[in-house]
């Protein structure tokens, strides 16, 4: 279940633990899931506003997801370790490395694959999927590297309806910000009113307005005007402002 936490600022932060999201190991595949996705269906754990997906996946080497479609989504997929090699039906042949964005914008329809190249390195990544703010949209594709420099006890932003900062368009009234905080540093976000956020634990153990998250926690803030999140470790966190 969710930790629901109340009081002077807190009173609208829902955890959502590692260890409670959904889990498949396929064999190739092991992959959590933080929202309702494919045989894992919890109805408390739908979605958190425009965001849809969050799957944490391992891919083994030599394995990878067929050649399938999607439509209307926005897909933003991030890798931590290894490679991912990426076709689909708009001509792209690419391969993601440790550190690089994808963004797909699915709109009228898609088919791609997602392929682990290395015949010895497993690929650890993040899958995420956010609604478009309308349907019918002409797909497009995106592959991006931020520098490390401008994510170190920072904010970058990563992804936006607007591409600015040289970030990836995303077609959601949503930002997506991405950072390396080191041991005792803090990094502190102001949403504007009426505003919500995600925030992912990617790697690392945080404290997040005196409340304590590890490795793959997630938590969903709203009705909350300053965030600050503070590393207990080396951490790497993806925040998302959401309408």
């Amino acid at each position: 279940m969710c930790k629901v936490c109340a009081g002077k600022g807190l009173k609208m932060i829902r955890i959502r633990k590692a260890q409670e999201r959904g889990h498949a190991d396929h064999g190739w595949l092991d992959t959590f899931h933080t929202f309702s996705f494919a045989d894992y269906q919890d109805p408390e754990h739908m979605r958190f506003r425009a965001l849809r997906v969050m799957n944490e996946d391992v891919v083994q080497p030599g394995q990878g997801f067929g050649t399938h479609p999607h439509r209307d989504m926005e897909i933003v997929t991030y890798v931590l370790e290894g490679a991912l090699e990426h076709k689909d039906s708009m001509g792209h042949g690419e391969v993601l490395r440790a550190g690089e964005f994808q963004r797909m914008s699915a709109g009228t329809g898609i088919t791609h694959s997602e392929f682990n190249p290395s015949e010895t390195e497993p690929v650890h990544l993040y899958q995420i999927w956010l609604y478009p703010e309308r349907k019918g949209i002409e797909p497009s594709y995106e592959q991006k590297r931020f520098p490390r420099s401008e994510q170190q006890n920072q904010l970058r932003l990563v992804a936006s309806p607007q591409a600015e900062q040289g970030a990836l368009l995303i077609h959601q009234d949503a930002q997506i910000f991405l950072s390396q905080i080191d041991k005792g540093e803090t990094v502190s976000y102001e949403l504007a009113e009426g505003r919500h956020a995600w925030l992912q634990v990617l790697r690392g153990t945080v404290v997040l307005n005196d409340m304590p998250l590890e490795t793959s926690d997630g938590a969903a803030i709203s009705d909350i005007r300053e965030i600050t999140i503070l590393a207990t470790d080396n951490a790497e966190i993806m925040l998302f402002d959401l309408a």
